[in-house]
C-alpha cells in the first residue's frame, strides 16, 4: 500500500494553482495520490493539472472537506495541505522520513510552517496574525495523520464550520485516546494572503468556535491546546462600558454617561495601541487599527454570545459511537488470571474475580473470544512450550473454552512482529476467528496490550491492576475497573 496520499481542500482560491505547482516536482518521490477536494457549492469545473484528482465536497466547510478527502484516500497516511501553502524542494522526501520515524503510537506529524514577511519594515497586524501559524500546534496547513487514527476518532468534527479550531479539536481527541502527535522536519511556506482592512473584525467569529471548544473539552481546553487566552473579557468590558454610556445618556445621567464613555475610550485606545505599537505605524495602518479596534470588542462579544446560545451546555466529543466488537481478545496474565511471573505450574492458576462473569456475558451475547499472550520465558529457556500449554489448559478448565490461543514465544530483543505491542498476535487471532482486526476489541492490563490493539486498528481497553503503571493508565484511550466493566463497555456501546 502507498505510504501517504495528499489532500488539499479548496474553495477555488487563486493560490491553489501555486500550491499545486510547488507540489508537482515532489510527485515522483511522494508516490501517493494528490486529492483536491472542491468544496464550492457550485460553479464551473475546478482547473487542476491532470495528475491531481479533483473530488467533489459537500460545501460544509474545511472539516467536512478534509473528511471527504480522507475517505477517498487509500494510503496508510494522509497529509493535509491548505490551498495557500507552497511546499519547498525536498518536502516529499522529508515527509517520508517523518513517517518512517514515527512509532506505532504516533497519530499525526506536523510540518514546519514558515511565513515570509516583507523585509525592511515591521509586519502589519494582519501579517503578524498569519505569522502566528509558525508557532501554532497541529495546524492543518501541513499535518499528516495516520488514517487508522483518523478513523478511530471519527475524523474532523464537522460542527466546526470554519477553518478555525477544528485542528485543535482533532488533536485533543487523539491525545485523549492515547495517541501521540509529533513535529516533523518537512517545511512549507505560507505567504501572507491579501485581505480586507476589516479582516480582523471578521476573524472575531472565532469566539463562537471557542465556545464550542469549551463545551466539548472543558474550561482548560486552551491550556491543553496551547492556545493563548485572548482578550474576550476585556472586549466584553469595553462593550459594556459603551452600552452603559449610551443608556445613561438616554436617561439624562450625564456624569455616568461621561464616566462610561471615558472607560470605553480608554479601553479602545489601549486595544488600538497594542496593535499599532509593534507594526509599521504608517498612516493607513494606524487608521485601520483605530477603526477596527472600535468595532472588535462589540463583534467579539456578539460572536461569543452567539456561541453560548447555539451550543448546548454539554456536548459529546465528536466520533463515531464504537460498534459492538465481532470478537474480544484477552491478554492472559494479569487480565484473565492472576499474574504469577514465569508460571509453569497449572496448580498455581487463579482466575481474576471478574473473569467468569465477563466471559459468561460475552458467550450469552454470541461474541467469540481468543487469547493473545506474550510468553518470553520460552525464549529465555525459563519455561518450555509444554509447560505454557499446560497452564493454558488449566485456564480453560477453570473458565471454559476461550477460543484460539495466540502465543508469542520470543524475547524483547528478537525483533518479531508478534510480541505486543506489535500487532501480529491481534492480526493472527482475527484471522483465526474470521473477522477483520478493526472489528476486534483487545482487553489487557498493560500499555503493550493497548498498543498492539492500536497498531492493528482494533479497540483497546485497559483493565489496570496493582502492577499497571500510572502513566499507562493516563495514556490509555479507554480504562475499565475490571473485566466485567470492560465487557459492559463493549456490549452497551454497540447498536
Amino acid at each position: 500500500m502507498t505510504v501517504c496520499d495528499v489532500v488539499i481542500p479548496t474553495v477555488g482560491r487563486p493560490s491553489l494553482a501555486t500550491a499545486l505547482a510547488s507540489l508537482e516536482p515532489e510527485r515522483e518521490r511522494l508516490g501517493g495520490r494528490v486529492l483536491v477536494v472542491d468544496d464550492r457549492p457550485g460553479g464551473p469545473p475546478l482547473p487542476a493539472p491532470p495528475w491531481a484528482e479533483v473530488i467533489g465536497g459537500r460545501a460544509h466547510g474545511p472539516a467536512a472537506a478534509r473528511n471527504d478527502g480522507a475517505r477517498a484516500a487509500g494510503a496508510d497516511w494522509v497529509a493535509f495541505l491548505d490551498d495557500d501553502v507552497q511546499v519547498v524542494p525536498g518536502w516529499a522526501a522529508a515527509l517520508a522520513a517523518d513517517i518512517a520515524a514515527a512509532g506505532d503510537g504516533v497519530a499525526g506529524i506536523q510540518g514546519r510552517i514558515r511565513v515570509p514577511l516583507p523585509p525592511g519594515r515591521r509586519p502589519t497586524d494582519w501579517e503578524r496574525n498569519v505569522a502566528g501559524l509558525e508557532r501554532a500546534r497541529w495546524a492543518t496547513a501541513d499535518m499528516a495523520f495516520r488514517r487508522a487514527a483518523l478513523e478511530a476518532v471519527g475524523g474532523f468534527d464537522e460542527r466546526f464550520g470554519r477553518a478555525y479550531r477544528e485542528d485543535a479539536d482533532l488533536a485533543l481527541r487523539l491525545l485523549a485516546s492515547g495517541w501521540q502527535l509529533e513535529r516533523g522536519r518537512r517545511v512549507v511556506l505560507h505567504p501572507v494572503p491579501p485581505a480586507s482592512p476589516w479582516v480582523s473584525v471578521r476573524l472575531q467569529a472565532g469566539n463562537r468556535d471557542d465556545v464550542l471548544m469549551r463545551r466539548i473539552h472543558g474550561r482548560a481546553w486552551r491550556r491543553h491546546a496551547g492556545a493563548p487566552r485572548g482578550r474576550l473579557r476585556r472586549h466584553v468590558a469595553i462593550t459594556g462600558a459603551g452600552l452603559t454610556a449610551l443608556a445613561a445618556a438616554g436617561l439624562g445621567r450625564r456624569r455616568v454617561a461621561a464616566a462610561a464613555a471615558a472607560a470605553w475610550a480608554a479601553g479602545t485606545a489601549e486595544l488600538a495601541w497594542a496593535r499599532i505599537a509593534p507594526g509599521p505605524r504608517t498612516a493607513s495602518e494606524v487608521a485601520t487599527m483605530v477603526a477596527t479596534s472600535a468595532a472588535i470588542p462589540a463583534v467579539a462579544g456578539f460572536r461569543a454570545a452567539e456561541g453560548e446560545l447555539r451550543h448546548p451546555r454539554r456536548l459529546r466529543p465528536h466520533g463515531r459511537r464504537p460498534r459492538r466488537p465481532q470478537a474480544v481478545l484477552f491478554d492472559r496474565d494479569g487480565t484473565l488470571v492472576e499474574d504469577v511471573p514465569y508460571n509453569g505450574e497449572p496448580g498455581r492458576v487463579r482466575p481474576v474475580p471478574a473473569a467468569s462473569g465477563a466471559l459468561s456475558r460475552l458467550r450469552a451475547a454470541g461474541v467469540p473470544t481468543a487469547v493473545v499472550t506474550n510468553q518470553s520465558a520460552i525464549a529465555a529457556g525459563t519455561l518450555t512450550e509444554a509447560q505454557v500449554d499446560g497452564v493454558n489448559r488449566r485456564v480453560e478448565e477453570l473458565l471454559g473454552p476461550l477460543g484460539p490461543w495466540l502465543i508469542c514465544p520470543h524475547g524483547p530483543e528478537d525483533g518479531c512482529g508478534c510480541r505486543k505491542p506489535a500487532p501480529g498476535l491481534i492480526v493472527a487471532a482475527a484471522r483465526a476467528l474470521g473477522v477483520d482486526p478493526s472489528a476486534c476489541a483487545v482487553i489487557g492490563d498493560t500499555a503493550a496490550d493497548v498498543g498492539a490493539a492500536r497498531a492493528a486498528g482494533a479497540r483497546g481497553i485497559l483493565v489496570p491492576n496493582a502492577v499497571t503503571r500510572p502513566e499507562e493508565v493516563r495514556r490509555a484511550g479507554e480504562v475499565a475497573a475490571d473485566l466485567e466493566a470492560a465487557v459492559a463497555l463493549l456490549l452497551e456501546d454497540g447498536p
